[in-house]
């Protein structure tokens, strides 16, 4: 089982990364992250309703190019789940839930990003409130990242891949969308990645911003929630401050 820094640290540019998983004294932990290359992906910061639901938000109205794919909420409270995702698939998977279905069955409805020629992976995950347990899953456009083929839209389908963890304290998984940098960006590979889960709020969260390229990080999100009582705290960092 790896650190956040063993496995994002030296990765220059893993876009944006969902991590879900148990303390050491079994409260259930989520965080998100996002990181940016261009002017666009860049002027951004999280903000936090009343419930506590994160959303993206441009940091300076002025400078925004294209919303459809950076503005979006991230993290969902639901009754007996929390969501997270890096897209406006947390609203589909929300509506699925109310509407008494399952994460699958919402996630078959939605596809990798339009972001040709990268095809960026949507990642999500779910956490259940009765008993810690978390589903994490990925739409990748196949190849997308890899050849040339995929890269210029020829023959591109979506493969959806859906893991579900039972809670064990002191662990959890990561995902995020790019194994690096590079022209197009290489999608993230293989099934998500254990990492160890610090039992302290702030040491947890200062592992996983440190770890994040200093010039491409832009926002991070973590909580912790007992699942007996319902008491969540949160941290909440932006490189861009209002």
């Amino acid at each position: 089982m790896k650190t956040i820094k063993e496995c994002i640290g030296t990765n220059p540019y893993p876009g944006r990364g969902v991590i879900i998983g148990t303390a050491a004294d079994g409260r259930a932990v989520i965080g998100y992250f996002i990181s940016g290359r261009s002017q666009n992906s860049r002027n951004r910061i999280f903000v936090a309703d009343e419930r506590g639901d994160i959303f993206t938000r441009p940091f300076d109205e002025s400078k925004v190019q294209d919303p459809s794919l950076i503005i979006y909420r991230a993290v969902a409270h639901m009754k007996d789940a929390l969501i997270v995702t890096n897209g406006d698939q947390t609203d589909t998977i929300a509506e699925h839930i109310m509407e008494g279905k399952s994460v699958a069955e919402a996630l078959k409805t939605r596809e990798y990003e339009p972001d040709a020629p990268n095809y960026t992976s949507r990642i999500s995950g779910v956490l259940r409130y009765e008993d810690g347990s978390y589903q994490i899953s990925i739409l990748k456009a196949a190849g997308a990242g890899q050849n040339s083929d995929a890269a210029a839209g020829q023959d591109l389908v979506c493969d959806r891949f859906f893991y579900e963890y039972e809670p064990v304290p002191g662990k959890g998984h990561i995902i995020h969308t790019y194994e690096g940098d590079g022209d197009p960006l290489p999608a993230f590979c293989g099934e998500p990645r254990q990492i160890k889960i610090e039992n302290d709020i702030d040491e947890m969260t200062g592992q996983i911003w440190d770890s994040l390229n200093e010039d491409n990080r832009i926002s991070l999100y973590v909580s912790y929630r007992d699942l007996k009582t319902g008491t969540e705290e949160t941290r909440l960092i932006n490189k861009n401050e209002r």
